[in-house]
């Protein structure tokens, strides 16, 4: 963060290949896709896994229509930011249960695309939007441990007998997180193909009472954040950095270094 509390940017080298990685078709559209836009826009390559069809979405259709429905809008969705890549997993939407085998899945998946930066949601009871949804909760902590699954070579040895050798993101990217550390800015073009794509899904949310129209939604809830960032529309995200040492490490070299520097004072 800056002397006058702004967060900073990514540099614009920091990664060349994104993977998001959501429970349901439209997650990523509340906000992220605008993000996604502005990468595209500069030439990063970014896809998409989720983890289920959306089928348990709609109350006045069977799962079955509902998850045809679903994967079109979203094929649509991530169209319009530039994302050409979906890939849908099997699990049950509404039901998701953290497990080895998800965890397992979700690496395969990251071995193959080998990113440098894994988009998550938030996987904490309480987030930026208020109360989180079971599965976003299971999505992003699952996701989470096959960032770290993905570059063990003895972890679900199977996927090395197909052929996908260990791969370790550099960036852990939480959307929604109460403690953003970095930003996108995605006023103008980005924030326009942003709402295009959650409009994209729009008899999924034809059926939700009260929903807000996504122009209105899209370009409040950026505009919100802009300010953190110094720009007029933002997105942020809580940023981890596998390549670097840990937080605590680096303060406690500092220290170590200032007290070395003093001549050993204060030193017990």
């Amino acid at each position: 963060m800056s002397a006058d509390g702004r967060l900073p940017p990514f540099p614009d080298d920091a990664f060349e290949r994104v993977l998001c990685v959501v429970a349901h078709p439209d997650d990523v559209e509340y906000g992220t896709s605008s993000a996604v836009a502005a990468w595209t826009s500069r030439g990063v390559d970014v896809a998409y896994l989720l983890l289920t069809r959306g089928e348990a979405g709609m109350d006045s259709s069977r799962p079955e229509q509902t998850a045809q429905l679903r994967v079109r809008e979203q094929i649509a969705a991530s169209a319009a930011v530039g994302v050409s890549e979906v890939d849908f997993l099997d699990y049950p939407d509404g039901v998701l249960v953290y497990s080895l085998e998800m965890r397992r899945d979700i690496s395969r998946t990251i071995r193959r695309y080998r990113p440098d930066a894994v988009v998550v949601g938030s996987w904490e009871v309480e987030f930026t939007a208020g109360l989180n949804q079971a599965d976003h909760r299971v999505a992003g902590l699952a996701t989470l441990d096959a960032v770290r699954d993905a570059g063990n070579r003895w972890v679900f040895p199977e996927l090395l007998e197909e052929g996908l050798e260990p791969w370790s993101p550099q960036w852990l990217l939480v959307a929604g997180d109460d403690a953003p550390t970095h930003g996108v800015d995605v006023t103008g073009d980005a924030l326009e193909r942003g709402i295009e794509s959650l409009e994209a899904h729009r008899e999924y949310l034809a059926g939700i009472p009260g929903h807000p129209p996504p122009r209105p939604m899209i370009s409040g809830v950026t505009a919100v954040f802009g300010p953190r960032l110094g720009v007029a529309h933002a997105v942020l995200f809580r940023a981890f950095d596998f390549h670097a040492p840990p937080p605590i490490a680096l303060e406690a070299m500092k220290l170590a270094e200032a007290i070395a520097a003093d001549g050993g004072a204060g030193a017990t």
